[in-house]
Protein backbone atom coordinates (compact mmCIF):
# COMPACT_ATOMS: atom_id res chain seq x y z
CA UNK A 1 0.00 0.00 0.00
CA UNK A 2 3.05 2.09 0.23
CA UNK A 3 3.70 3.12 -3.27
CA UNK A 4 -0.28 4.11 -3.64
CA UNK A 5 0.30 6.54 -0.40
CA UNK A 6 2.76 8.08 -2.65
CA UNK A 7 0.32 8.71 -5.36
CA UNK A 8 -0.99 11.43 -2.91
CA UNK A 9 2.26 14.13 -1.73
CA UNK A 10 -0.38 16.53 -0.18
CA UNK A 11 1.40 19.35 1.71
CA UNK A 12 2.61 19.44 5.18
CA UNK A 13 -0.10 20.08 7.99
CA UNK A 14 -2.77 19.24 5.61
CA UNK A 15 -5.73 16.52 6.42
CA UNK A 16 -7.92 15.93 4.01
CA UNK A 17 -10.96 14.52 4.71
CA UNK A 18 -13.84 15.65 2.26
CA UNK A 19 -13.61 12.94 -0.79
CA UNK A 20 -17.43 13.05 -0.02
CA UNK A 21 -16.99 16.38 -1.68
CA UNK A 22 -13.98 17.04 -4.26
CA UNK A 23 -11.05 14.35 -3.92
CA UNK A 24 -7.67 15.38 -4.86
CA UNK A 25 -6.09 14.03 -8.34
CA UNK A 26 -3.37 11.32 -7.51
CA UNK A 27 0.01 12.15 -9.01
CA UNK A 28 -0.68 9.57 -12.23
CA UNK A 29 -3.74 11.33 -13.24
CA UNK A 30 -2.15 15.34 -12.93
CA UNK A 31 0.96 13.55 -15.18
CA UNK A 32 -1.50 11.89 -17.57
CA UNK A 33 -2.75 15.39 -18.02
CA UNK A 34 0.49 17.12 -18.34
CA UNK A 35 1.47 14.54 -21.39
CA UNK A 36 -1.79 15.55 -23.03
CA UNK A 37 -0.76 18.98 -22.62
CA UNK A 38 2.09 19.14 -24.07
CA UNK A 39 1.41 16.82 -27.13
CA UNK A 40 -1.45 19.47 -27.91
CA UNK A 41 1.30 21.84 -27.95
CA UNK A 42 3.93 19.85 -30.05
CA UNK A 43 1.45 18.16 -32.04
CA UNK A 44 -2.34 19.28 -31.84
CA UNK A 45 -4.50 16.60 -32.74
CA UNK A 46 -2.15 14.46 -34.76
CA UNK A 47 -2.29 11.57 -32.57
CA UNK A 48 -6.15 11.74 -32.38
CA UNK A 49 -6.89 7.93 -32.67
CA UNK A 50 -4.55 7.14 -30.02
CA UNK A 51 -7.18 9.72 -27.65
CA UNK A 52 -10.20 7.57 -28.70
CA UNK A 53 -8.12 4.31 -27.64
CA UNK A 54 -8.32 5.87 -24.38
CA UNK A 55 -11.24 7.05 -24.45
CA UNK A 56 -12.33 3.08 -25.14
CA UNK A 57 -10.22 2.34 -22.33
CA UNK A 58 -11.99 4.39 -20.07
CA UNK A 59 -15.16 2.88 -20.95
CA UNK A 60 -13.77 -0.65 -20.08
CA UNK A 61 -12.54 0.88 -16.99
CA UNK A 62 -16.06 1.97 -16.13
CA UNK A 63 -18.25 -0.83 -17.47
CA UNK A 64 -15.91 -3.21 -14.56
CA UNK A 65 -15.93 -0.76 -11.89
CA UNK A 66 -19.82 -0.95 -12.34
CA UNK A 67 -20.07 -4.38 -13.19
CA UNK A 68 -22.10 -3.69 -16.54
CA UNK A 69 -23.10 -6.44 -19.08
CA UNK A 70 -21.55 -4.19 -21.32
CA UNK A 71 -19.48 -1.03 -22.48
CA UNK A 72 -22.15 -0.71 -24.91
CA UNK A 73 -24.23 0.28 -21.51
CA UNK A 74 -21.98 3.02 -20.50
CA UNK A 75 -22.32 6.73 -21.57
CA UNK A 76 -19.69 9.36 -20.52
CA UNK A 77 -21.31 12.42 -19.37
CA UNK A 78 -20.62 15.75 -18.22
CA UNK A 79 -22.28 14.94 -14.00
CA UNK A 80 -24.66 13.29 -12.19
CA UNK A 81 -27.52 15.90 -12.51
CA UNK A 82 -27.24 15.37 -16.51
CA UNK A 83 -27.97 11.74 -16.07
CA UNK A 84 -30.16 12.06 -14.02
CA UNK A 85 -31.88 14.75 -16.50
CA UNK A 86 -31.83 12.02 -19.32
CA UNK A 87 -33.85 9.55 -17.36
CA UNK A 88 -36.04 12.18 -15.51
CA UNK A 89 -36.89 13.60 -19.03
CA UNK A 90 -36.57 11.13 -21.44
CA UNK A 91 -39.13 8.80 -19.55
CA UNK A 92 -42.89 8.83 -21.13
CA UNK A 93 -44.46 10.91 -18.39
CA UNK A 94 -48.39 10.53 -17.31
CA UNK A 95 -50.29 12.46 -15.39
CA UNK A 96 -50.61 10.97 -12.10
CA UNK A 97 -47.64 9.15 -11.95
CA UNK A 98 -45.16 9.30 -9.00
CA UNK A 99 -41.72 9.26 -8.10
CA UNK A 100 -40.51 8.12 -5.00
CA UNK A 101 -37.37 9.48 -3.31
CA UNK A 102 -36.05 9.92 0.40
CA UNK A 103 -35.91 12.78 2.89
CA UNK A 104 -32.24 13.01 2.53
CA UNK A 105 -31.67 13.85 -1.04
CA UNK A 106 -29.12 15.69 -2.41
CA UNK A 107 -30.84 18.32 -4.31
CA UNK A 108 -29.57 16.58 -7.60
CA UNK A 109 -31.39 13.51 -7.07
CA UNK A 110 -34.46 15.79 -5.97
CA UNK A 111 -35.09 18.70 -7.75
CA UNK A 112 -34.76 16.91 -11.17
CA UNK A 113 -38.31 15.13 -10.09
CA UNK A 114 -39.83 18.36 -8.70
CA UNK A 115 -39.23 19.65 -11.96
CA UNK A 116 -41.64 17.23 -13.39
CA UNK A 117 -44.79 18.85 -11.56
CA UNK A 118 -46.16 20.57 -15.22
CA UNK A 119 -45.89 17.19 -16.65
CA UNK A 120 -48.42 16.23 -13.40
CA UNK A 121 -45.89 13.55 -12.01
CA UNK A 122 -45.89 13.82 -7.85
CA UNK A 123 -43.11 13.05 -5.99
CA UNK A 124 -43.10 11.19 -2.82
CA UNK A 125 -40.51 11.94 -0.28
CA UNK A 126 -39.86 9.03 2.65
CA UNK A 127 -38.45 9.42 6.11
CA UNK A 128 -35.54 7.21 5.88
CA UNK A 129 -34.83 7.34 9.89
CA UNK A 130 -36.31 4.45 11.20
CA UNK A 131 -34.62 0.88 11.68
CA UNK A 132 -35.92 -0.48 7.90
CA UNK A 133 -35.08 2.23 5.40
CA UNK A 134 -35.51 -0.05 2.72
CA UNK A 135 -38.90 -1.66 3.84
CA UNK A 136 -39.97 2.28 4.23
CA UNK A 137 -39.28 3.03 0.50
CA UNK A 138 -40.92 0.00 -0.41
CA UNK A 139 -43.64 0.57 1.41
CA UNK A 140 -44.72 3.69 -0.31
CA UNK A 141 -44.95 2.27 -3.40
CA UNK A 142 -48.38 2.41 -4.84
CA UNK A 143 -50.13 1.50 -7.78
CA UNK A 144 -49.42 4.74 -9.55
CA UNK A 145 -45.52 4.71 -8.61
CA UNK A 146 -42.86 4.60 -12.05
CA UNK A 147 -39.66 4.79 -10.84
CA UNK A 148 -37.83 4.49 -7.35
CA UNK A 149 -34.96 7.31 -7.44
CA UNK A 150 -32.39 6.86 -4.46
CA UNK A 151 -28.68 7.96 -3.57
CA UNK A 152 -27.07 4.39 -3.13
CA UNK A 153 -24.97 6.21 0.15
CA UNK A 154 -27.12 9.84 2.13
CA UNK A 155 -24.72 12.75 1.01
CA UNK A 156 -25.37 14.06 4.64
CA UNK A 157 -25.53 10.96 7.38
CA UNK A 158 -23.84 8.82 4.98
CA UNK A 159 -26.20 6.74 5.05
CA UNK A 160 -25.28 2.94 2.73
CA UNK A 161 -28.79 1.51 1.64
CA UNK A 162 -29.02 -2.14 0.82
CA UNK A 163 -30.00 -1.77 -2.82
CA UNK A 164 -29.93 -5.62 -4.03
CA UNK A 165 -33.28 -5.07 -1.51
CA UNK A 166 -34.38 -2.66 -3.40
CA UNK A 167 -33.67 -3.79 -6.69
CA UNK A 168 -35.51 -6.90 -5.94
CA UNK A 169 -38.59 -5.28 -4.57
CA UNK A 170 -38.93 -2.48 -7.31
CA UNK A 171 -38.50 -5.72 -10.00
CA UNK A 172 -41.18 -7.33 -7.95
CA UNK A 173 -43.76 -4.28 -8.38
CA UNK A 174 -42.94 -3.04 -12.03
CA UNK A 175 -41.25 -0.27 -10.93
CA UNK A 176 -38.07 1.34 -12.06
CA UNK A 177 -35.20 1.80 -10.22
CA UNK A 178 -32.64 4.84 -10.25
CA UNK A 179 -29.73 4.92 -8.13
CA UNK A 180 -27.56 7.78 -7.94
CA UNK A 181 -23.56 6.08 -6.71
CA UNK A 182 -22.23 9.32 -6.47
CA UNK A 183 -21.01 8.34 -2.62
CA UNK A 184 -20.88 5.08 -3.06
CA UNK A 185 -18.48 4.52 -6.68
CA UNK A 186 -15.24 4.38 -5.94
CA UNK A 187 -15.56 3.86 -2.19
CA UNK A 188 -17.05 0.39 -1.89
CA UNK A 189 -17.77 -2.25 -4.63
CA UNK A 190 -20.79 -1.18 -6.64
CA UNK A 191 -22.61 -3.63 -8.81
CA UNK A 192 -25.74 -2.60 -11.24
CA UNK A 193 -26.32 -6.07 -11.75
CA UNK A 194 -26.48 -7.49 -8.49
CA UNK A 195 -28.78 -4.14 -7.38
CA UNK A 196 -30.70 -4.94 -10.40
CA UNK A 197 -31.23 -0.79 -11.22
CA UNK A 198 -32.47 -0.26 -14.71
CA UNK A 199 -30.44 3.18 -14.22
CA UNK A 200 -27.23 4.65 -12.25
CA UNK A 201 -24.89 7.61 -12.71
CA UNK A 202 -21.97 9.14 -10.69
CA UNK A 203 -19.39 11.97 -11.07
CA UNK A 204 -15.81 11.24 -11.52
CA UNK A 205 -14.44 13.79 -8.74
CA UNK A 206 -15.33 12.63 -5.44
CA UNK A 207 -14.51 8.42 -4.36
CA UNK A 208 -12.59 8.02 -8.30
CA UNK A 209 -10.23 10.67 -7.55
CA UNK A 210 -11.08 12.15 -10.66
CA UNK A 211 -11.84 15.66 -12.28
CA UNK A 212 -14.62 17.81 -12.19
CA UNK A 213 -16.77 17.62 -15.50
CA UNK A 214 -16.68 14.05 -16.35
CA UNK A 215 -19.31 11.17 -15.02
CA UNK A 216 -20.69 7.85 -15.76
CA UNK A 217 -24.48 6.92 -16.73
CA UNK A 218 -25.40 3.55 -17.25
CA UNK A 219 -28.85 2.62 -18.73
CA UNK A 220 -30.30 -0.84 -18.74
CA UNK A 221 -29.98 -1.84 -22.50
CA UNK A 222 -33.47 -2.75 -22.80
CA UNK A 223 -34.43 1.08 -21.79
CA UNK A 224 -32.55 2.94 -23.46
CA UNK A 225 -34.40 3.45 -26.36
CA UNK A 226 -37.28 4.68 -23.90
CA UNK A 227 -35.99 7.61 -23.44
CA UNK A 228 -36.85 9.84 -25.15
CA UNK A 229 -33.71 12.64 -26.37
CA UNK A 230 -33.17 15.91 -26.04
CA UNK A 231 -29.94 16.77 -27.08
CA UNK A 232 -28.51 16.08 -30.48
CA UNK A 233 -25.00 15.98 -32.51
CA UNK A 234 -22.84 14.47 -34.01
CA UNK A 235 -21.07 12.13 -31.86
CA UNK A 236 -24.32 10.02 -31.19
CA UNK A 237 -24.93 8.82 -34.37
CA UNK A 238 -25.07 5.35 -34.77
CA UNK A 239 -22.54 6.11 -37.88
CA UNK A 240 -20.83 8.73 -36.42
CA UNK A 241 -17.86 9.81 -38.39
CA UNK A 242 -19.94 8.95 -41.75
CA UNK A 243 -20.25 13.10 -42.20
CA UNK A 244 -21.78 12.96 -45.45
CA UNK A 245 -24.15 10.66 -44.58
CA UNK A 246 -28.17 11.84 -45.19
CA UNK A 247 -30.08 9.01 -43.16
CA UNK A 248 -28.89 9.20 -39.36
CA UNK A 249 -30.13 7.46 -36.62
CA UNK A 250 -28.99 7.83 -32.76
CA UNK A 251 -26.17 5.09 -31.34
CA UNK A 252 -27.77 1.57 -29.92
CA UNK A 253 -25.48 2.25 -27.32
CA UNK A 254 -25.57 4.10 -24.90
CA UNK A 255 -23.10 6.55 -26.78
CA UNK A 256 -26.83 8.22 -28.21
CA UNK A 257 -26.87 10.03 -25.07
CA UNK A 258 -23.34 11.45 -25.74
CA UNK A 259 -24.31 14.53 -28.55
CA UNK A 260 -21.02 16.38 -28.81
CA UNK A 261 -17.31 16.14 -28.85
CA UNK A 262 -15.86 14.14 -26.01
CA UNK A 263 -14.26 15.65 -22.66
CA UNK A 264 -10.77 14.18 -24.06
CA UNK A 265 -8.90 16.40 -21.47
CA UNK A 266 -11.23 14.75 -18.53
CA UNK A 267 -10.83 11.57 -19.78
CA UNK A 268 -7.29 11.30 -19.60
CA UNK A 269 -7.39 12.19 -15.82
CA UNK A 270 -10.17 10.12 -14.82
CA UNK A 271 -8.72 7.04 -16.88
CA UNK A 272 -5.53 7.53 -14.88
CA UNK A 273 -7.35 7.26 -11.67
CA UNK A 274 -9.50 4.47 -12.55
CA UNK A 275 -6.41 2.93 -13.24
CA UNK A 276 -5.13 3.51 -9.33
CA UNK A 277 -8.03 2.03 -7.72
CA UNK A 278 -8.14 -1.04 -10.50
CA UNK A 279 -4.41 -1.48 -9.00
CA UNK A 280 -5.36 -1.15 -5.36
CA UNK A 281 -8.67 -3.27 -6.14
CA UNK A 282 -12.25 -1.99 -5.40
CA UNK A 283 -12.20 -4.82 -2.18
CA UNK A 284 -9.17 -3.49 -0.65
CA UNK A 285 -10.23 -0.24 -1.17
CA UNK A 286 -13.30 -1.31 0.94
CA UNK A 287 -11.60 -2.54 3.56
CA UNK A 288 -8.65 0.13 4.22
CA UNK A 289 -11.68 2.79 4.01
CA UNK A 290 -13.95 1.00 6.57
CA UNK A 291 -10.54 0.80 9.02
CA UNK A 292 -10.30 4.92 9.04
CA UNK A 293 -13.74 5.27 9.32
CA UNK A 294 -13.99 3.30 12.18
CA UNK A 295 -11.03 4.64 13.31
CA UNK A 296 -12.35 7.73 13.07
CA UNK A 297 -15.98 6.95 14.66
CA UNK A 298 -14.30 5.09 17.79
CA UNK A 299 -12.14 8.51 18.50
CA UNK A 300 -15.04 10.68 18.16
CA UNK A 301 -18.11 8.47 20.35
CA UNK A 302 -15.31 9.07 22.82
CA UNK A 303 -14.97 13.00 22.59
CA UNK A 304 -17.08 14.68 25.76
CA UNK A 305 -20.52 16.12 24.14
CA UNK A 306 -19.81 14.40 20.60
CA UNK A 307 -22.77 13.24 18.83
CA UNK A 308 -22.56 11.22 15.94
CA UNK A 309 -24.86 11.43 13.20
CA UNK A 310 -23.86 8.68 10.87
CA UNK A 311 -25.22 5.09 11.19
CA UNK A 312 -22.67 3.41 13.96
CA UNK A 313 -23.51 -0.52 11.91
CA UNK A 314 -20.44 -0.41 9.88
CA UNK A 315 -23.21 -2.45 6.80
CA UNK A 316 -24.75 0.63 6.93
CA UNK A 317 -21.95 2.78 6.23
CA UNK A 318 -19.45 3.34 3.50
CA UNK A 319 -16.92 6.48 3.60
CA UNK A 320 -18.93 9.75 5.31
CA UNK A 321 -19.09 10.66 9.06
CA UNK A 322 -21.12 13.46 10.06
CA UNK A 323 -20.69 14.86 13.80
CA UNK A 324 -21.50 17.39 15.98
CA UNK A 325 -19.95 18.76 19.60
CA UNK A 326 -21.23 20.38 22.49
CA UNK A 327 -21.20 24.04 22.76
CA UNK A 328 -20.02 24.37 18.96
CA UNK A 329 -22.37 25.60 16.54
CA UNK A 330 -21.34 23.59 13.09
CA UNK A 331 -20.48 26.24 11.15
CA UNK A 332 -17.85 27.66 13.93
CA UNK A 333 -16.81 24.01 14.19
CA UNK A 334 -16.51 23.49 10.61
CA UNK A 335 -14.39 26.84 9.78
CA UNK A 336 -12.01 25.93 13.07
CA UNK A 337 -11.16 22.88 11.81
CA UNK A 338 -10.30 24.32 8.03
CA UNK A 339 -8.32 27.00 9.73
CA UNK A 340 -5.91 24.05 11.59
CA UNK A 341 -5.62 21.98 8.22
CA UNK A 342 -8.36 19.55 8.36
CA UNK A 343 -10.58 19.78 5.36
CA UNK A 344 -14.00 18.62 5.39
CA UNK A 345 -17.31 19.94 4.80
CA UNK A 346 -20.76 20.88 7.12
CA UNK A 347 -23.38 19.23 5.45
CA UNK A 348 -26.47 17.89 7.51
CA UNK A 349 -27.06 17.94 10.98
CA UNK A 350 -23.02 18.42 11.60
CA UNK A 351 -19.80 18.64 10.40
CA UNK A 352 -18.81 15.79 8.05
CA UNK A 353 -15.38 13.95 7.33
CA UNK A 354 -14.79 11.52 4.93
CA UNK A 355 -11.38 9.88 4.46
CA UNK A 356 -10.21 7.67 1.59
CA UNK A 357 -8.27 4.20 1.46
CA UNK A 358 -4.99 6.21 1.36
CA UNK A 359 -5.47 8.74 4.47
CA UNK A 360 -2.51 8.72 6.51
CA UNK A 361 -3.18 7.15 9.83
CA UNK A 362 -1.19 10.55 11.01
CA UNK A 363 -3.81 12.49 9.31
CA UNK A 364 -6.74 10.12 11.35
CA UNK A 365 -4.69 10.44 14.89
CA UNK A 366 -3.89 14.58 14.46
CA UNK A 367 -7.68 15.31 13.35
CA UNK A 368 -8.94 13.36 16.41
CA UNK A 369 -6.28 15.26 18.61
CA UNK A 370 -7.59 18.30 17.56
CA UNK A 371 -11.39 17.79 17.99
CA UNK A 372 -10.46 16.48 21.60
CA UNK A 373 -9.00 19.56 22.37
CA UNK A 374 -12.03 21.38 21.01
CA UNK A 375 -14.07 19.32 22.93
CA UNK A 376 -12.43 20.49 26.14
CA UNK A 377 -12.84 23.78 25.34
Amino acid sequence: MYAFHEEFPQQDGLRYLNHAAVSPWPKRSAEAVRRFAEANVASGARDYPDWLKLERSLRERLARLLNAPSTGDIALVKNTSEALSFVAFGLDWRPGDQVIISDEEFPSNRVVWLALAPLGVQVLEVDLRGDDPEGALLAAIGPRTRLLSISAVQYASGLRLDLPRLGQGCRQRDVLLCVDAIQQLGALPFDVQACDCDFAMADGHKWLLGPEGLGVFYCRSALRAQLKLHEYGWHMLEHAGDYDRQDWQPARSARRFECGSPNMLGAFALEASLSLLEEVGMDEVARALHERVAELLGGIAALPGATLHSPLDSARRAGILTFSLAGWDNQALHQRLRLDGVICAQRGAGVRLSPHFYTSARVIHDTLALLGRLAKG
